[in-house]
């Protein structure tokens, strides 16, 4: 696996992330979510209801797809947009080895900027339950990098990925998944809350087996990784195809 990831790029991709904008939202983002979960622990004490609701909505269904999607929209979709990509592909380096390396540095990003702060606000509103707090994480971790996949694909097809990913998660996965029982079949953040249902003992999502979810989780994040892979091989040295 060491084999795959190239240090050069994943330091090149932190510096990308952090030298933009994008780099102060990955800070503010989770200070919304710890702060806001301060708030209701004061405001409602301990409630279940209140503290699942809290992390689901806001965590699982905003906070974590909109890591996920600043940290890899700005490792690829910069450099294609400006032409610098045709810099890293004049290299021998593998086209898979230049997405994994970079999906290093989102996925960096998810468990610093998305799973930590999800542990630390399932916590401060759940004391009594660390196991709340862990389902809500470990949930994040996988959401988190299935998510990197598909935006990092959507990053390579075309130029308005963060509009693209925006609607998605808005529509898709926040308005839509609360209104049709069939999304959460096709569903990330679903097949997420199935994890933290059989964790933290909650019932966030009805009729969806975790055998389906995990495997649904890993397939996307595989695909997605290796195809954005092939298409990078697509582009020519002018980073058009």
């Amino acid at each position: 696996m060491s084999a795959a990831i190239s240090p050069t790029i994943v330091r090149l991709g932190a510096r990308s992330i952090f030298s933009r904008w994008r780099g102060v939202l990955l800070f503010v983002l989770p200070a919304i979510l710890i702060g806001l979960s301060l708030l209701v622990r004061v405001l409602v004490g301990q409630d279940e209801a209140s503290a699942g609701v809290t992390l689901y909505r806001l965590g699982l269904v905003v906070i974590v797809p909109l890591i996920a999607l600043l940290a890899t929209s700005g490792l690829l979709a910069p450099e294609i947009d400006d032409g610098s990509i045709s810099y890293l592909l004049a290299t021998p380096t593998s086209r898979h080895t230049i997405v994994i390396s970079k999906l290093v540095v989102a996925f960096s990003c998810v468990v610093a900027f998305g799973v930590l702060p999800m542990l630390v606000a399932g916590l401060v509103l759940r004391p009594d339950s660390p196991s709340f707090a862990v389902g809500f994480a470990i949930g994040s971790l996988v959401s988190g990098t299935t998510y990197c996949a598909v935006f990092a694909l959507l990053s390579v097809m075309t130029r308005h990925a963060v509009v693209i990913g925006l609607i998605y998660v808005l529509i898709w996965e926040g308005l839509l998944g609360g209104l049709l029982d069939g999304v959460r079949w096709l569903s990330v953040v679903r097949w997420s809350a199935e994890i933290v249902d059989r964790i933290a003992d909650l019932s966030l999502v009805d009729d969806l087996p975790l055998t389906y979810a995990l495997i649904a989780s890993g397939i996307v994040l595989v695909a997605g990784t290796w195809r954005t892979g092939w298409r990078l091989r697509a582009f020519n040295l002018t980073g058009d195809e």
